[in-house]
């Protein structure tokens, strides 16, 4: 298969571990000591400090760019009264302390902190701590401008993902390349873990529904880390770079070229490695069950019910102050995360999922809801181009209207799954099980040269 670029990228391909114990016969135990390894991209400093010194550095960053001393534990997300007995330390201020020159930041939703609510517009601002302005780019201006660059030498993108195509810091990481790109501006991605990345599921976005809460043709859950959406996204030539030199030479073989994009994958990690993030990286989604919920409960945004905003459980729970989806009843009051919560001041009668094993997409959830609100009379989508957009098509709320088996949906999606997988097979960065990771060494330097069709 051509691989379409007209770039120049590098991939710092770092995969390696070392067990302390020999003869692990399970996998799982195999990913235990994988995990307590792990490295987040952010960490490994002897692999990009290089590429910002003496630079004018802009970060991509939020509450969700923090780095922990003793690296990421597999424990739950932690909450403000359970710490470490060393506090982690953000990404602007490591570099800082590093004698870096950090010359602003910008903040995707939710803002730097990740306090504003979902669809909140963020303000450009600056950080009281450091004195460092900084750029919305989820207000009017989601895209970086070149006044936003124009003391910019390099930037660093370092988001946590959760692995979902309409979570917008995916879209974020899209303008931030183009923008970059059409600038002449390199770009440092620091990888971290899709918490969800064991799935691949969903239907393929259509061009038809293209918005911020999905610009690109990938399934709900694409089972991939935001550095490697990075090398597809340019790869395929999703974004628009007609101010590129294509005929910048490829530089090879170097260990710390220079290049438009370099990815520092994290270390020591395989796809279906169980990941718990250490902070939350919205205020909707405060727990790993509300991460593993969230490909499923999203799709309700576009229905009557309620997914727990302006509830203790958001994001774990279906409710609607009419329907009985559940047993429980649990009132809804707008609060900080959820300024405006859909059935506000109401008791919702709800269905509870926070011990329930989740994975993937549950098409039966959506099924029986819907069962529900049309035996009862009541509108199910109230925002169905909504839905839609979540969907990425119409072919989903058309398929539970008709009345289709969840085995019949996801039977009309195997094609289009099978398609993307192909496609995204050159630009994965780590394997799928433990099994496949090196037993020693760290691994070595990857130059990659993307090419044109017409150099092929």
């Amino acid at each position: 298969m051509p691989i379409k670029s007209l770039l120049t990228f590098v991939l710092l391909l770092s995969a390696a571990i070392t067990f302390s114990t020999p003869g692990y016969a399970k996998v799982h135990e195999e990913a235990d000591v994988a995990e307590r390894r792990l490295q987040v991209g952010a960490a490994q400093f002897d692999e990009y400090l290089p590429l910002l010194e003496g630079k004018r550095v802009t970060l991509v960053v939020n509450q969700s760019s923090i780095i922990e001393s003793t690296g990421v534990e597999g424990s739950t997300i932690k909450s403000s009264a359970v710490k470490n007995s060393t506090e982690p330390t953000h990404l602007v201020d490591a570099l800082l302390s590093r004698d870096i020159n950090v010359v602003s930041i910008m903040s995707p939703e939710h803002g730097f902190r990740g306090k504003a609510g979902a669809g909140e517009k963020i303000d450009n601002d600056v950080d009281a701590k450091t004195g460092l302005p900084i750029h919305s780019l989820y207000g009017k201006t989601k895209k970086p401008t070149d006044d936003m660059l124009a003391n910019t030498d390099i930037l660093v993108f370092d988001i946590q993902d959760v692995g979902v195509r309409f979570y917008t810091y995916l879209s974020t990481l899209h303008y931030v390349l183009e923008a970059a790109a059409q600038a002449h501006i390199p770009v440092v991605v620091l990888d971290r873990p899709n918490p969800n990345g064991a799935f691949t599921d969903g239907p393929i976005l259509q061009p038809d529904y293209a918005s911020f809460v999905g610009m690109h043709a990938i399934p709900v859950l694409h089972g991939m880390t935001l550095g490697e959406l990075a090398l597809m996204i340019v790869g395929e030539q999703w974004i628009a770079t007609d101010a590129i030199d294509a005929k910048q030479p490829a530089q090879q073989y170097q260990s710390k070229p220079q290049a438009l994009l370099t990815v520092i994958p994290v270390a020591n990690y395989h796809k279906q490695m169980p990941y718990s993030l250490p902070v939350a990286p919205s205020p909707n989604l405060p727990t790993d069950a509300a991460i593993a919920l969230y490909p499923t409960l999203c799709f309700f945004e576009g229905t009557d019910v309620s997914v727990g905003r302006g509830t203790p459980l958001p994001f774990q729970l279906i409710g609607h102050p009419v329907v009985a989806l559940g047993d429980e009843s649990i009132d809804v009051a707008a609060n900080q995360a959820a300024p405006s919560p859909k059935h506000n001041n109401t008791a919702l009668k709800t269905s509870l999922f926070v011990d329930a094993p989740f994975s993937g997409i549950d098409v039966e959830i959506l099924l029986s809801a819907y069962a529900q609100f049309k035996e009862e009379g009541i509108t199910f989508f109230t925002r169905p181009d909504f839905f839609d957009k979540l969907a990425g098509t119409d072919s989903l709320r058309q398929a539970i209207i008709a009345g289709k088996t969840s085995n019949q949906i996801q039977a009309s999606w195997a094609e289009g799954l099978a398609t993307f997988k192909q496609l995204r097979a050159p630009y994965l960065l780590y394997p799928f099980t433990a099994s496949e990771l090196p037993s020693e060494g760290k691994g070595s330097v990857v130059n990659r040269k993307f090419q044109s069709d017409d150099a092929q």
